[in-house]
């Protein structure tokens, strides 16, 4: 006969069903070791291949690397910019253009997502003229922002909130729209309302194309900040690079150049530890 062992029995005899075995963690902290050494290296090798190409002016037909500078002037410029105490404030500009703009593109690319992707006749009423804007690039909008707004400051947060909002917006309309009908027909059945029906299950369904829009347009919202502060900025990380280059501190253009890809790095992070935090559900379908 076949001994079945209940759950409650291998509980009683302390066995604890919810820890992996020690074996199971050594080899994910290997894993874990190993992957964040292969990064590394990769990292070394590319600034390798920089110094030596950048060291040597090597020229390689098509490109040039005759005034690239080194790391190590590009390490010099990055501490003379800290010991310069503008750094402080560079960074403070650029953060503040990026979350304002971000945050309202996210606001009105959710709004405008969940009801052009629900209804159709609000689909029909905004998104042919959204449509026609959306290939227009950000930079474009930046002499209309000039003319629109008094303040240069506004006008560089709207070009961000423009470079923002449509990748927020289609992806929300795409989740939206790729809500499982079988899920809608089920609430409906047990009597949802319509609001309801927007809480409970369109928004928890659409959450991960909506993060996906979040994240893309926060990469779109470093870029076309760095476009505006380039144009009409006095301080900012888009401001010091151009300056750096006006000025001939080709160090400072690397500096620049690293320093927008931690921020955009960092932010994109921040975004998908919120979504990780607001969708728990994807991290066990992950686990299984």
């Amino acid at each position: 006969m076949n001994a079945v062992i209940s759950p409650a029995a291998v509980d009683s005899a302390g066995i604890d069903t919810d820890t992996p075995p020690a074996s199971g963690r050594a080899g994910g902290a290997r894993r874990h070791a190993s992957a964040w050494l292969a990064q590394g290296l990769s990292v070394a090798g590319f600034v390798l291949l920089w110094h030596a190409l950048a060291a040597t002016h090597a020229r390689l037909g098509l490109v040039t690397f005759e005034n690239v500078p080194t790391p190590l002037a590009a390490l010099e410029a990055g501490r003379e910019l800290v010991a310069g105490g503008k750094l402080g404030r560079h960074l403070g500009y650029s953060l503040w253009r990026v979350a304002a703009g971000f945050l309202a593109a996210a606001a009105a690319g959710i709004g405008l997502g969940l009801l052009i992707g629900r209804f159709a006749s609000v689909r029909r009423a905004l998104l042919p003229p959204l449509e026609l804007m959306r290939p227009v690039p950000a930079v474009a909008w930046i002499p209309l922002a000039i003319l629109m707004f008094p303040s240069g400051e506004l006008s560089m947060v709207f070009i961000t909130f423009v470079g923002a909002l449509f990748p927020v917006l289609l992806n929300t309309i795409h989740g939206v729209e790729g809500v499982d009908r079988r899920l809608i027909a089920a609430a409906r059945s047990l009597g949802t309302g319509r609001w309801q029906m927007f809480v409970q299950v369109i928004v928890p369904a659409a959450l991960p194309s909506i993060a996906t829009g979040l994240a893309i347009g926060m990469g779109t919202c470093w870029f076309c900040l760095v476009s505006a502060e380039m144009i009409s900025g006095q301080f900012g990380i888009g401001y010091y690079t151009w300056e750096s280059y006006t000025l001939q501190n080709y160090g400072g253009i690397i500096v620049g150049m690293l320093a927008i890809g931690l921020l955009g790095m960092g932010s994109s992070a921040l975004i998908r530890l919120a979504a990780r935090a607001a969708m728990p559900w994807t991290a066990m379908e992950a686990s299984r």
